[in-house]
C-alpha cells in the first residue's frame, strides 16, 4: 500500500477509475461496455489495482460478484480523489480565456418533446459562446442526478422538483402536465372518459422506482404499486402492456394517444404538475465555465414561481 500511497501515478488513477466503473456497474461483464475494454482486460486491471493496494477489493467468479470491506472503503476514498481531480480540472480550465474543458450535465428523461423545454436551445446559445467546450449529457434517474451533482460526476443536473437539499442551488426551468393513462385492451380503456376514481385505484399501476413527484403522487391518491420503472420509457412499455394504468407527461404520451395505443384517464383530481430545475452545488461555486451555462439556462426559464 504504501507504493501507491508514496507515489500516486496516472496508471493508479486509471485503475482507480476502472474500479469504480466495475463496482457502479455492478460486475466485470456490465462494465464491459461501459468501459468499452474486455472482460479479461478489466480483470487484469482489477488484479493490478489489488496488486499496488496490498488488499482484495472484490470478489469475482462463478458465484458472482461482490464487494470485500476493504473494495467498499476503497470505492469511497477513490470518489473522492476523483471528484477532487474533477474540480481541479475545471478550476484550472477555468483560468483560460476562452472556455475549454467538458460541460458534464445530468438531465431526466423524456423532456426534449416538451415544448416548453428549452434546454437544447440553453446549449446552442453556450456553444455559441464557448466553441472549444466538450458537453457531455446523461439520462439517469432523478435520485443518481442528485447524488452525482452532490459528489461532482456531473456540474448540472436537470430534474423534477421534489425535495430540495440544502447543499444545491435550483434554478426553476420549465413545467410539464402529468396524466394517467391505460393501454389498449386494459378494462379501462373503452370507458376511459367516464371512469370512477374507485376503479382507478383498483388498477394494477407502474410507478417510477425512486422517490420523486410522481412517487408522492401516486401514494397521495392510494396507487399502490404493481409494477415500478427507472424511467419513464420503462412506465410507457408498461402501460401499453394493457396490464396497468400510470402517469406519463402529456406531450410524451401524445403520438401513443394519437395512434390509438393509449388513453389518458379523464378523472382531474388525479392530474398534476410537474416543474424542472436545473440544480448545481452550493460549494465550490460554479465555474465560469458552468456559470455560463446556467446563464443560458435562466435566459430561457419558462416556470412561474
Amino acid at each position: 500500500m504504501r507504493a501507491l500511497l508514496g507515489n500516486l501515478s496516472d496508471t493508479d488513477i486509471r485503475l482507480l477509475r476502472v474500479f469504480m466503473a466495475v463496482v457502479e456497474a455492478g460486475g466485470l461483464s456490465a462494465a464491459e461496455l461501459e468501459l468499452n475494454i474486455g472482460r479479461s482486460t478489466i480483470s487484469r486491471h482489477l488484479k493490478d489495482l489489488e496488486v499496488r493496494l496490498g488488499m482484495t477489493l472484490c470478489r469475482r467468479g462463478r458465484g458472482g460478484f461482490s464487494m470485500t470491506q476493504e473494495g467498499l472503503q476503497i470505492y469511497e476514498y477513490a470518489q473522492r480523489l476523483i471528484s477532487s481531480i474533477e474540480d481541479f480540472r475545471h478550476q484550472v480550465n477555468d483560468m483560460h480565456r476562452t472556455l475549454q474543458g467538458q460541460l458534464s450535465i445530468a438531465m431526466f428523461d423524456k423532456t426534449v418533446s416538451n415544448p416548453e423545454c428549452h434546454v437544447p436551445d440553453a446549449i446552442a446559445d453556450f456553444i455559441a459562446s464557448a466553441p472549444e467546450v466538450q458537453i457531455d449529457i446523461h439520462v439517469v434517474p432523478v435520485n443518481q442526478i442528485e447524488k452525482g451533482v452532490l459528489d461532482g460526476h456531473y456540474q448540472v443536473g436537470i430534474i423534477p422538483t421534489h425535495r430540495p437539499s440544502s447543499s444545491l442551488h435550483y434554478i426553476p426551468l420549465f413545467g410539464e402536465q402529468m396524466h394517467l393513462y391505460c393501454g389498449r385492451g386494459h378494462p379501462l380503456f373503452d370507458r376511459a372518459e367516464r371512469v370512477e376514481a374507485r376503479e382507478i385505484r383498483a388498477q394494477r399501476y407502474a410507478g417510477l422506482s425512486f422517490h420523486s413527484p410522481n412517487m408522492e403522487t401516486g401514494r397521495m391518491h392510494g396507487l399502490e404499486k404493481s409494477a415500478v420503472a427507472n424511467d419513464q420509457e420503462g412506465i410507457a412499455t408498461l402501460i401499453k402492456s394493457g396490464a396497468f394504468i400510470g402517469y406519463l407527461p402529456d406531450h410524451y404520451a401524445a403520438p401513443f394517444v394519437a395512434a390509438g395505443s393509449m388513453r389518458r384517464l379523464m378523472r382531474r383530481e388525479f392530474d398534476y404538475h410537474c416543474e424542472f430545475a436545473a440544480l448545481y452545488r452550493k460549494s465550490p461555486a460554479p465555474t465560469r465555465l458552468v456559470e455560463r451555462f446556467l446563464d443560458a439556462l435562466r435566459g430561457y426559464r419558462t416556470s412561474i414561481n
